[in-house]
């Protein structure tokens, strides 16, 4: 009997290390890779088309874009940015105020709405991660990540090819938020 519990034993972390070890690799430095960046807003904030979206973009310009729109269409698309918006972009993402950002900012109990924004850019001392969450509007984006969530937002990808996500599953950045909405009980009740 013990043989059988150690054999199992055996099997269930090899099992578990392989998991984890395929999910690491997902993200691998791709040297040509000039960032990826996220953003999500809550169902609740009206009037914008993009409800997420993820990108990674190459330093020469090359992305993956996949958007959630309002409408519930899921966009995988694949193409080339436009060189002026690819210089406005690395533009962003070199100033000094954006680079002199933490890693992990806002936070708190989101009761209504929140905006999230995650990025990874691969810079020379090594890869530069951020986080930020807008939490019911209690912790705005500073104004180098406004500028870059404004880039995101109003990117249109032309002339785009459709791609699988199988193909590509490391457009987003490795660590972002996980969004939780906790229900609330009612309070009209003893």
């Amino acid at each position: 009997m013990r043989t059988y519990t150690k054999l199992f034993l055996t099997a269930a972390v090899l099992l578990c290390s392989i998991g984890l070890w395929a999910q690491e690799a997902y993200h691998a430095d791709d040297p040509d890779l000039l960032a990826r960046l996220s953003y999500d807003r809550s169902a609740m904030v009206q009037g914008e088309d993009v409800r997420q979206v993820c990108i990674a973009v190459s330093r020469d310009g090359e992305y993956r874009i996949m958007r959630s729109l309002t409408t519930g269409e899921m966009q995988r698309l694949q193409g080339t940015v436009p060189q002026e918006q690819l210089q406005q972009l690395k533009a962003l993402l070199k100033s000094p105020e954006f680079k002199a950002l933490g890693a992990n900012h806002g936070g708190g109990l989101i009761r209504q709405d929140s905006e999230s924004f995650a990025a990874e850019i691969l810079r020379k001392d090594g890869p530069q991660r951020l986080q930020w969450l807008n939490a019911d509007g209690e912790s705005p984006f500073p104004a180098p990540v406004a500028k870059v969530v404004d880039w995101l937002k109003h990117f249109e990808p032309k002339n785009g090819k459709a791609f699988e996500y199988a193909e590509y599953p490391d457009v987003c950045p490795s660590s972002g938020f996980r969004l939780i909405q906790p229900s609330v009980a009612e309070t009209g009740r003893p």
